[in-house]
């Protein structure tokens, strides 16, 4: 058994997605409602799992009382993808592009 597999971490749900979140990383989450900028200290109450190496609760659907703390470390755009729209056979082709904003969080501790 090695260091990562006795560490404490969460999953949390936020921006309609689940990620796994442990004390001290860097998270790279999709844009959150509200206004923020770059320090900002913010939680998520939404908590579906916590393992502390030894115990492990699961919510239902949410732990009640849990929460993750957090601070932003960044705020930015994603690389740019290409959507594109094509039909052979009838000059029909459509190029966009689409930068995903997100904010990158450090994760403070784990309540």
């Amino acid at each position: 058994m090695n260091k990562a597999d006795k560490e404490e971490f969460a999953v949390i749900f936020t921006g309609g997605k689940q990620y796994k979140v442990s004390e001290g990383g860097l998270v790279s989450v999709e844009k959150i409602k509200g206004e923020y900028k770059k320090g900002d200290k913010l939680f998520f109450d939404k908590v579906l799992l916590v393992d502390d190496g030894k115990n492990t609760t699961i919510g239902t659907p949410y732990i009640k009382g849990a929460k993750v703390d957090a601070e932003i470390v960044e705020i930015g755009r994603a690389r740019k993808i290409l959507v594109i729209k094509y039909k052979q056979k009838s000059r029909y082709l459509r190029r966009a592009g689409h930068r995903q904003p997100f904010f990158k969080v450090k994760i403070l501790s784990i309540a």
